[in-house]
């Protein structure tokens, strides 16, 4: 890579760990501002037959999506990961890591390339996410790195992850049992393909922008799935969509479905989480707290010479050691 580009790459990623603005300060601005008032009210619950219409329609929405952004250009590569989360740079040999919600592979490409230990099993709810995602990462990525990525179709909100990733005794393992499935990997044995249940859980779950999709009342459930997957001691990486981001703010009042839950003209869904809302979810599903903070960047439009406050929330989250 020319200078210049290593340049362009290294400012790039220092925008994601910027601390441009205070969180605090911004709060105060968008509760005082009268236009925003609509933000903070209560939202009604749905009926229950509302709810199981909403699911259903969720899932079909972010299908439709990506089959529109089929050309993978709507997202970018997400480099900043392994800077983000160095476990994700640094794990050894034989370790294991699920991308819940993949997209086009943005999270994917960064991983697998940089970390040749690594092996990437990758979900989506969308078919033809899975397939077009196979493409990009044959463009893009070495035929060794292709060997250790492993897509697979699941709605894990509505559906749970399957069996294959770990099974209902290996959910609840003991570490000796887990450093036992890690010694048969190690003798370049597979337990799923020599006669075990399931291939022992993962070492990490990455949670990359997909929790935010989820409806509200889903993600306790789905959390305790991501949980159920991990190995005592593996790691959860987070990140979504903060509070008072600018994109939660550009929504009508028409488009809220919830208290800080909005639908866009697409169909598709968006949560924006505060940090005691991540912090009750991911500690009711049995997490231990790592690090959780917001993320507040100025990102500037050159074209309408706008400055644009984005707010994330980055959390890393560990299942305890039985």
């Amino acid at each position: 890579m020319a200078e210049g580009e290593e340049a362009a790459v290294a400012k790039a990623e220092a925008e994601y760990f910027s601390k441009d603005f205070d969180w605090e300060s911004l709060k105060q601005q968008v509760e005082k501002n009268p236009s925003y008032q609509f933000h903070l009210l209560p939202h009604l619950p749905s009926s229950s037959d509302e709810q199981r219409e909403e699911e259903t329609r969720d899932s079909k929405a972010w299908q439709s999506f990506h089959v529109r952004h089929s050309a993978g250009k709507f997202f970018k590569e997400r480099r900043y990961l392994l800077k983000e989360f160095p476990e994700l740079a640094s794990s050894p040999k034989f370790s294991k890591v699920l991308e819940v919600g993949c997209g086009n592979g943005s999270s994917l490409i960064p991983v697998l390339r940089g970390n040749k230990n690594i092996t990437v099993y990758a979900c989506d709810c969308s078919s033809e996410t899975l397939e077009r995602v196979k493409e990009i990462l044959s463009a893009n990525l070495a035929a060794a790195a292709l060997d250790r990525f492993v897509p697979f179709f699941c709605d894990f909100a509505s559906t749970g992850f399957p069996g294959w990733l770990a099974c209902h005794s290996c959910r609840g393992m003991a570490p000796q049992r887990v450093g036992e499935f890690q010694m048969t990997q190690m003798r370049g044995l597979s337990p799923l393909t020599e006669g075990g249940c399931c291939i022992g859980g993962v070492d990490f779950v990455t949670l990359i922008f997909t929790l935010s999709a989820v409806p509200h009342k889903l993600m306790p459930k789905s959390i305790k799935e991501c949980f159920s997957v991990l190995k005592p001691g593996g790691i959860l990486m987070f990140r979504d969509y903060g509070l008072y981001d600018m994109t939660m703010l550009r929504f009508e009042p028409d488009k809220r479905v919830g208290f800080r839950e909005y639908m866009r003209g697409d169909g598709t869904r968006s949560y924006f989480f505060c940090l005691d809302t991540v912090r009750n979810l991911f500690q009711g599903a049995g997490f231990s707290e790592m690090e959780l903070e917001y993320c507040c960047v100025k990102s500037e439009n050159r074209r309408k010479g706008k400055i644009m406050k984005r707010v994330w929330v980055h959390g890393k989250f560990q299942k305890p050691m039985l």
